[in-house]
């Protein structure tokens, strides 16, 4: 009987002992993991791209335009662009110069095509370039422009494929995006309104969105209805850190010219060029909180 309470005591010391390891070995691991992937990302890297998306239909030269003319004074910034084909294979052209911190990467596609089914793939292509890139350039930070449907693959890439705990995108802006398609009344949602909407919480806490909205006529760039630009906040308010809605009107205020408008230039220059490491954005004068 003595042996017999004496090894079950040992049994129940033993159990008691392997619970405590557990109770205490297991939150440890995850608070230690959660800290080393936030310490990664929150020592930048001195690496900062910015990594724009054209819509549909455009290639990977949709930006020269635009980069040409953010690409004014003395200090030139690097441009390097790639077309993810098909089968994932990676069309490459342009270099980022050695110590440009701020090169300009394009992404495009091989389909090109319009569609919601299209736009997801392409979103999943973007992952396939970005995981080439991250390796390759060894950065972990980055800011982020999409055209038109570019806004919907960015916005999808953040939502399914962004790993949170190794890559930091700080500040995003969109141009044109139409969230609910050529939908005009907001209240009818589309499918792709639908799964962002459905996403949004995976989206980062501590982005800074701009989204551009370009009207002729206060209802529409030509392509692409206000309404739906709009509904851009039902994805990004009260899960971003910051979400703005912008209106260009005038010149260059067509869907297709967006990127070479002057004020766009402008906000790209204040609120994505010209801030950094953590530094505050400039919300100038013509912004509307939404």
């Amino acid at each position: 009987m003595k042996k017999k309470f004496l090894s079950s005591s040992l049994s129940i010391l033993i159990l008691v002992i392997i619970g405590m390891t557990i109770a205490v070995g297991v939150p440890a691991y995850f608070w230690t993991k959660t800290h080393v992937t936030k310490e990664r990302v929150q020592n930048r890297s001195k690496l900062y791209p910015v990594i724009l998306v054209p819509g549909s239909s455009a290639t990977e030269n949709r930006f020269d335009g635009l980069i040409s003319k953010l690409n004014t004074g003395n200090k030139k910034q690097s441009l390097l662009k790639i077309t993810v084909k098909t089968n994932n294979q990676l069309r490459i052209s342009g270099r980022i110069f050695p110590r440009d911190t701020r090169p300009f990467i394009v992404i495009a596609f091989e389909n090109n095509h319009d569609g919601y089914q299209n736009i997801q793939r392409q979103a999943k292509w973007m992952s396939v370039a970005m995981n080439y890139l991250t390796k390759k350039y060894q950065f972990n930070h980055f800011s982020g422009i999409g055209h038109s449907n570019g806004g919907l693959i960015y916005t999808l890439y953040l939502e399914k494929y962004m790993d949170q705990n190794q890559l930091l995108l700080d500040r995003l802006m969109t141009i044109g995006t139409p969230y609910n398609f050529s939908e005009t009344n907001m209240n009818q949602r589309t499918n792709i309104l639908k799964e962002l909407i459905a996403g949004k919480e995976k989206l980062p806490h501590n982005l800074t969105v701009y989204s551009i909205d370009g009207t002729t006529n206060y209802t529409t760039d030509g392509i692409v209805p206000s309404t739906s630009v709009s509904t851009g906040k039902y994805i990004f308010q009260n899960q971003v850190a910051q979400y703005t809605k912008i209106t260009v009107t005038g010149k260059d205020s067509q869907h297709s010219d967006l990127p070479q408008n002057r004020e766009i230039i402008q906000l790209i220059n204040e609120n994505i060029l010209q801030t950094g490491n953590g530094a505050t954005p400039n919300i100038t004068q013509n912004t509307t909180p939404q």
